[in-house]
């Protein structure tokens, strides 16, 4: 069995700063999303493992993953030249697939708990098809599974406008070689992509069997700001505190703070939980709760909390920061008295003047 992980996304919702960064490395407690899906495949006993990626992505993710060794993998990349939806994504991919089963996960998915279960029960029970459905409060933004009254999916529909119930798709498949054959008979959709929906929805009509797995788990779509600062938090929530780094005698570590080998903690109190990256340096300064900072990163005579920080970034005499997430090399510096509290979705490289 083989993985198939889509990271050719360009990431509009997370604009400026996915115009300079692949949003599959965006970092969850200091670990690019990307890395959790690909740890859960390898958990689940798959080790060859297809990465789509596209113009927007491929070298930082090739950068990023390598050769996949670090996780346990044989990873291939496979070019896309435009995201034309994601049963595109398996049609160019037939080659390396071939005739072996796949798993099919979305790089930018967070799902707790892996997908062990889920690529066991394909294993076990031999569907054609299989996907993990959840429970969300606005189904018309995914694709919407429908269940007959013996459990079985009847019917799906991408982002439809009158969904017919509140279980959606959330970016883990599981197919055999059959879905070959659908997503070559399917049609570009409104959006004028190949919808994977949409060759699920033939597998169903020309008999072949597609069965659901519900998960009550966490799971995220890490697609938005609203949504990385959420799993940041859930992520953060589960860390045990570690200090290899330094903190002087005056400051102060409240709760599961782990402060990184090389990291720099002086004349501060952090509140946990957060995580401070190597080469980073913490100055007469307040870091709150759900907080990761990355490497190489300056925070001085400021307060931040529940916020991320990329690689490189300098934050100085900011009065406070919230919600906020921060790009490589960027400096937020403040300048004169406007404001107290900030809120900035900035890309990489940027230079902000606030006032303190």
């Amino acid at each position: 069995m083989k993985a198939l992980v889509l990271a050719g996304g360009i990431g509009s919702r997370l604009r400026p700063i996915t115009h300079t960064f692949a949003k599959q490395l965006l970092p969850i407690a200091n670990k690019p999303v990307l890395f959790y899906g690909l740890e859960s495949i390898r958990d689940a006993g798959i080790r060859e493992v297809g990465i789509v990626v596209g113009d927007t992505t491929a070298k930082e993710i090739e950068a990023a993953v390598g050769d996949g060794s670090e996780f346990g993998l044989e990873v291939t990349y496979i070019f896309q030249q435009e995201p034309r939806g994601l049963a595109h994504a398996v049609i160019i991919s037939r080659d390396y697939l071939g005739d072996d089963d796949f798993v099919m996960y979305l790089g930018d998915n967070f799902v707790i708990g892996g997908i062990s279960d889920f690529v066991d029960r394909f294993r076990r029970e031999g569907p054609q098809a299989q996907v993990m459905l959840t429970k969300v409060t606005d189904p018309q933004a995914f694709g919407v599974a429908e269940l007959g009254e013996d459990g079985a999916i009847v019917g799906v529909e991408e982002k439809p406008q009158h969904p017919t119930g509140d279980l959606v798709l959330i970016g883990v498949y599981a197919f055999d070689s059959t879905v070959h054959q659908a997503v070559l008979e399917i049609k570009p959709s409104r959006r004028n992509e190949l919808e994977i929906t949409d060759a699920i929805q033939w597998l169903i009509d020309h008999g072949h069997r597609v069965d659901p797995m519900v998960t009550s788990g966490y799971w995220r779509d890490a697609g938005s700001v609203h949504d990385i600062l959420a799993v940041n938090r859930f992520v953060l929530e589960g860390i045990e505190p570690a200090v290899a780094g330094e903190v002087d005698a005056v400051s102060e570590l409240i709760g599961h703070v782990v402060v990184e080998e090389g990291a720099v903690v002086a004349d501060s109190k952090i509140v946990g939980p957060v995580v401070l990256g190597a080469g980073s340096v913490v100055r007469g300064s307040f870091v709150g709760p759900f907080t990761s900072i990355d490497r190489d990163c300056v925070v001085i005579d400021s307060e931040i909390e529940h916020s991320i920080v990329l690689r490189g970034a300098h934050i100085e005499s900011v009065a406070r920061l919230e919600q906020s997430l921060i790009g490589r090399e960027t400096r937020v510096v403040a300048t004169q008295d406007v404001s107290k509290t900030h809120r900035f979705i900035l890309g990489d490289h940027n230079n902000v003047q606030v006032g303190r």
